[in-house]
C-alpha cells in the first residue's frame, strides 16, 4: 500500500499518522516526540485539544513532519477565522501548515459557508498548504463548494468498521475529496469482534493492524491515536499488513447505520 494519498489539490498527505485529540499539553511533547522517532510524517492536533503548544515542542522546529490543525466552532465567521488561525500559527511556532480543518460545520450557527472562504483565502495567501473540512456531510459539502468552486482536499470523519459511511465516501469520491477517518478503530469496540480476531490471527497481525489495514486497503487516511510508543509503532505497521479481498468484505459487513458513536453533525 501507499505510504501517501494524492489531495485533489496535486499535494499528498501521508495515510497513516497520529492523532492526538484527548492528549493533554503537558504530554504532547514526548508522544510528538516518540511518534516522529518511530516513524510518523503527520500528527493531528486542533485549537480545541489545547495542545498546539506541546505538539510543536515535540515537532522541535522540523519542517518535514504534515502538520493538521482544526479551527474551533467558537471561532466560526470569516474575520474570526482568520483571527484563530493566526493564534494557531503562533502555537505551533510555524509560519504555515499543512492542512487547516474546519472541525464541525455547525450547521445551527449558518455561516461554515463564510468560513470556508476564510480558509480559501488562508491557501490563496500560502499559509495553509492545504484545506478541508472534518465532520461535513455531504449537504454541508455541496453548500461550500457551490458557493466557491473550491472543493475540500479531504473530510475528516468518524468511520470505523462498525459505521463504514459509505454514502458519504461515495460523494467524496465524485468530487476528489480524501477521506480521513477519525476513530478508526471504533474506540476500541470493535478489536474483540470475533471476524476481526480471525483475520488478524490468519494474516498474523493484531486486530487494531487488521482494522487499520482495512482502512488503508480502502484508500482512505488514519489518524489513531495512541498514547505509548508501542502502540504508535504498532499502529503504523499496520501499513504493511497484506488482507485478502474475503478478509475486506468480512470487515464491510460489520457496518451498521446506527453504529456512529460521536455527535451527529447534523444536529450541532
Amino acid at each position: 500500500m501507499p505510504d501517501t494519498l494524492m489531495m485533489n489539490d496535486g499535494r499528498t498527505i501521508p495515510a497513516i499518522g497520529f492523532g492526538t485529540y484527548l492528549v493533554p499539553n503537558d504530554d504532547a511533547e514526548r508522544i510528538t516526540r516518540e511518534g516522529l522517532e518511530v516513524g510518523y510524517k503527520l500528527v493531528d492536533t486542533a485549537a480545541f485539544y489545547g495542545n498546539e503548544t506541546g505538539v510543536a515542542a515535540g515537532l522541535g522546529g522540523r519542517d518535514d513532519v504534515f502538520v493538521t490543525t482544526k479551527l474551533w466552532r467558537s471561532d466560526m465567521g470569516f474575520d474570526s477565522a482568520l483571527r484563530a488561525f493566526d493564534q494557531s500559527l503562533e502555537r505551533l511556532g510555524r509560519d504555515h501548515v499543512d492542512l487547516y480543518l474546519i472541525h464541525w460545520p455547525m450547521p445551527s450557527l449558518g455561516n461554515y459557508v463564510e468560513t470556508w472562504k476564510a480558509l480559501v483565502r488562508l491557501r490563496d495567501e500560502g499559509r495553509a498548504k492545504s484545506i478541508g473540512v472534518s465532520n461535513f456531510g455531504a449537504d454541508n459539502l455541496r453548500a461550500i463548494i457551490d458557493a466557491t468552486g473550491v472543493a475540500p482536499a479531504l473530510n475528516q470523519v468518524e468511520l470505523h468498521p462498525g459505521f463504514q459511511q459509505r454514502a458519504l465516501r461515495e460523494f467524496h469520491a465524485a468530487h476528489g475529496i480524501l477521506t480521513q477517518s477519525w476513530a478508526p478503530l471504533g474506540q476500541g469496540t470493535m478489536l474483540g469482534h470475533p471476524g476481526i480476531v480471525r483475520i488478524a490471527e490468519a494474516r498474523g497481525c493484531t486486530p487494531a493492524q487488521a482494522i487499520l489495514a482495512w482502512h488503508l486497503h480502502h484508500g482512505l487516511a488514519v489518524i489513531p491515536k495512541a498514547s505509548a510508543r508501542e502502540r504508535l509503532a504498532a499502529n503504523l505497521a499496520a501499513g504493511s499488513v497484506t488482507l485478502e479481498p474475503e478478509d475486506m468484505a468480512a470487515i464491510d459487513t460489520l457496518d451498521d447505520p446506527a453504529g456512529r458513536l460521536g455527535p451527529d453533525p447534523a444536529k450541532l
